[in-house]
């Protein structure tokens, strides 16, 4: 009877934790990605000064929203936030993680401050996030802060102490840019408003359930602050802001504010929140994997859904690139962080927000019509892989044919604002890097196989996006193009190598030296050799035969680091870096040599090591570049990675769990089966049919709705 007790509980244990008896967001943790790692076992050298970390912040967000509210421990860190600080310094509203935005800081004070010293210590003990929801307590003044939003609003909770003087300072020379100017007074009874301008101008509309009697400056100079002092009634209710924001107006910020949280009270709000989340989270429903597995898989899909944000209103108005008010029916989005998040995210996107993805692309669209060219970001061109394999995917709500107007001018024609060298690429399908004696790892010069190897496969994603439009002659010579990779590969080295103007082959070269923007991007000769997601046949057909392809893959993920200190490189297979994007899909191409077991044993150390790295486990292995990290462990946790993005087809590989249920539209959700336990894969089964090979479309998930996936 004991045993039929204990055999009972232990049954209703497991059940209760399983991840469809808790809300997706109990399994999310925004502080996982906030510390930075220092082991120099972790990183692959012996770090002398802090190292990027995932850059990543724990405040409150919505998916793909205008405001994001959260600590600050360091103005001039990636986001604002270290977990290793010990202080707190504001809760800003915006942000991306990557050393720009955190405007306008304020922070809840009582007593004697000044523009020097105002920053409070906390801990961790007394600091709590889950989606939609942040709370900390400011030891210096006894405050109990706690922080939730909506798209475009922000709402503060402080708790203060019965007794003390009640305030605000508002740090306003101070973000993650340089501050070019701002203002803030006191235009209402209980209201305060103003403006921060950095590369942008943010407008803010406060309401305060206290009455305010003065807002005034401390400071000189440049070293000025701003204190809110607030009607001092004695009451012990807390200090509640409600804030909308707008890059138009502060009439705007009002009229969001109003449409967003009128009446509602903090709970609310928090709870909206939260509801919006496991909207969007249960989109992806996974079983049969561990607690935390669990946890790192719902941190990792939050994570992928925070950047590009909300710039228009709820009016729809926004500011345009040529900084002129524009109202064109759609919802206006900052620039995705295109370098990275083409390769996974950006199509991930697509998935689960479609109205988004569309509304990304509208937007890019406005800004390359009024600019002239698609906007593009650090080297590459791959708004047309967003636009190829979004379009490819079904997805509408955007015109295609305006998209790609633009995006096969950024293809032949050189400008400013579109790919660098152009020229002479098209001349000579390849572009030469500079002869500089006596390179550093930082030098910046032409990143000339970087460029080239990224043009190619770009010029590949414009040529998709010609066939389905039926225009046959930009298709034709776009594919042609899209071959030019080959022409820097050095078969004497068997790597992808600079060449010359002359055409000669660089001759101070070592594949093993990273460099930052010399011949590679933020890579060495093994990080970038193997990029051709478009063309993995050719590309193995560049070496004698396909063991010696597999060779020079062994070597890859075999050939120590040489304890190299490189911005962005961190966290090795040999010479493989999982801490930086450019070679994320080289594990996948042991398939092409029939060794898709030599793949997952090196894609389950990935996922088993580098997501929860450090002495808190709170470490990535490099920065998540605007989710870019995060979307590479969702799309392999289910066992479908875009190996090319452009393309309306994902890479299957062995699931972390046994049954992943994906959203692919109303009414088209799609189940994932692991069968057995094993890293080799043995068939692949979709609709009741055997797939050859292992790719499958996207088109195949939808309509069959299941994806079986065998192993030994």
């Amino acid at each position: 009877m004991k045993r039929n007790i204990i055999l009972i509980l232990s049954i209703l244990f497991f059940c209760n934790n399983l991840p469809g008896q808790q809300p997706r967001t109990h399994y999310v943790n925004p502080f996982l990605g906030t510390a930075t790692l220092w082991d120099a076992n972790d990183l692959g050298y012996t770090p002398t000064r802090r190292t990027w970390g995932a850059e990543v912040f724990p405040g409150a967000s919505l998916p793909n929203a205008m405001v994001q509210v959260s600590p600050v421990t360091l103005f001039g860190s990636g986001s604002g936030y270290q977990y290793e600080d010990s202080v707190i310094y504001a809760f800003t509203h915006t942000n991306k993680g990557h050393w720009n935005l955190c405007h306008v800081p304020l922070l809840p004070v009582t007593g004697k401050v000044s523009p020097d010293n105002y920053q409070s210590p906390y801990t961790h003990s007394n600091e709590s996030a889950h989606p939609g929801y942040y709370q900390v307590f400011l030891e210096r003044y006894g405050i109990n802060v706690e922080l939730t939003s909506t798209l475009r609003c922000a709402y503060h909770k402080y708790t203060y102490k019965k007794g003390d003087h009640i305030q605000l300072l508002a740090d306003l020379s101070k973000s993650n840019e340089r501050v070019r100017d701002w203002h803030i007074e006191k235009t209402g009874k209980n209201v305060f408003t103003g403006f921060q301008e950095t590369g942008e101008k943010i407008y803010f509309y406060a309401v305060s359930n206290y009455g305010i009697s003065t807002v005034q400056s401390l400071g000189k100079d440049k070293n000025i602050v701003s204190l809110v002092d607030f009607v001092q009634d004695n009451a012990a209710r807390p200090l509640e802001l409600k804030i909308g924001f707008s890059f138009v107006s502060i009439e705007n910020a009002k009229e969001n504010l109003s449409k967003e949280i009128a009446g509602k009270s903090f709970a609310q709000i928090q709870t909206e929140a939260q509801e919006t989340w496991e909207a969007l989270l249960s989109k992806i429903d996974v079983s049969g994997g561990s607690e935390e597995q669990y946890e790192t898989f719902y941190s990792s899909l939050y994570r992928s859904f925070l950047w590009p944000a909300l710039r228009s209103d709820g009016n729809g108005e926004y500011v345009d690139v040529n900084g002129k008010v524009a109202n064109n029916g759609f919802r206006y989005y900052t620039n995705p962080s295109f370098w990275d998040d083409y390769r996974n995210k950006l199509i991930l996107l697509g998935i689960l927000s479609p109205d988004v993805a569309a509304d990304v692309i509208n937007s890019i669209t406005d800004k390359g019509e009024k600019k002239g060219f698609m906007p593009t970001f650090f080297h590459g061109d791959h708004a047309s892989v967003f636009v190829a394999g979004t379009y490819l995917r079904g997805i509408r709500g955007f015109d295609i044919e305006r998209a790609y107007r633009l995006i096969l001018k950024n293809a032949t024609i050189e400008g400013a604002e579109g790919r660098p060298y152009l020229n002479e690429y098209i001349r000579k399908g390849y572009i030469s890097e500079m002869d500089i004696p006596h390179p550093k790892l930082e030098t910046v010069a032409k990143a000339a196989v970087t460029k080239t190897q990224e043009y190619a496969y770009d010029d590949y994603a414009v040529a998709l996006v010609a066939k389905a439009l039926k225009d046959e002659k930009n298709h034709a010579s776009l594919m042609e193009r899209s071959k030019n990779y080959k022409n820097l590969f050095d078969p004497a080295t068997g790597h992808m190598r600079p060449r010359l103007e002359n055409g000669e082959w660089i001759k101070n070269f070592d594949p093993q030296v990273p460099y930052y923007e010399y011949m590679y991007r933020e890579a060495n000769g093994w990080q970038s050799t193997f990029f051709a997601p478009h063309d993995p046949e050719g590309l193995i057909g560049l070496y004698p035969d396909k063991k010696a392809f597999e060779d020079k893959l062994d070597s890859l993920f075999s050939i120590p680091w040489r304890g190299y200190e490189a911005h962005n490189l961190s966290v090795f297979i040999g010479q493989y870096c999982h801490g930086n994007q450019p070679d994320h899909n080289f594990p996948y191409l042991y398939y092409f040599v029939g060794k898709q077991e030599k793949s997952q044993a090196i894609l389950d150390h990935i996922m088993n090591h580098f997501y929860r790295m450090g002495k808190e486990g709170l470490s990535l292995a490099g920065m998540d570049d605007a989710g870019e990290m995060s979307s590479w462990y969702v799309l392999n946790a289910i066992g479908l990675y875009t190996f090319s993005p452009a393309d309306p087809e994902y890479i299957v590989s062995v699931p972390l769990f046994k049954k992943t249920t994906l959203w692919l539209g109303d009414d088209d959700n799609c189940t994932i089966t692991k069968q057995n336990s094993g890293t080799k894969i043995t068939s692949i089964i979709s609709g009741g049919k055997k797939i050859d090979g292992y790719f499958i479309t996207h088109n195949e998930l939808k309509n069959n709705k299941d994806l079986i996936i065998l192993t030994e």
